[in-house]
C-alpha cells in the first residue's frame, strides 16, 4: 500500500533552506524534511514526554478537565465562563 503524503506550508525563507539543503545533500526535500523532523523531535523527546505527563496529570475523567487541557484554561476560569456540561 502506498504511503500518502501531505503538503507542508512553510514561509519562503524556510522553503529556500529546505531546497538548498536538499540539493547540497543530494536528497529530496521530502526526505530532508522527514529526517529533520525526526531529529528535532528525537532531541526533544524528554521535553515532549514531560509535557504529556503534565497534561495527563490534569485529566481526571471529567469533561471540564478535558476542555481545560485542550484550551489551556483553568477549571476555575471555565466555571467563571459558565462551566462545562458533564453529560
Amino acid at each position: 500500500m502506498a504511503v500518502q503524503s501531505s503538503p507542508v506550508k512553510v514561509d519562503q525563507e524556510t522553503h529556500a533552506l529546505i531546497a538548498h539543503g536538499a540539493t547540497a545533500l543530494h536528497m529530496s526535500q521530502k526526505d530532508l524534511l522527514a529526517a529533520a523532523v525526526r531529529e528535532y523531535l528525537g532531541a526533544r523527546r524528554e521535553e515532549i514526554n514531560a509535557a504529556l505527563r503534565r497534561t495527563m496529570e490534569t485529566l481526571d475523567g471529567t469533561r471540564s478537565s478535558q476542555v481545560a487541557a485542550l484550551t489551556g484554561m483553568s477549571k476555575e476560569r471555565l466555571d467563571e465562563l459558565g462551566g462545562v456540561r458533564e453529560s
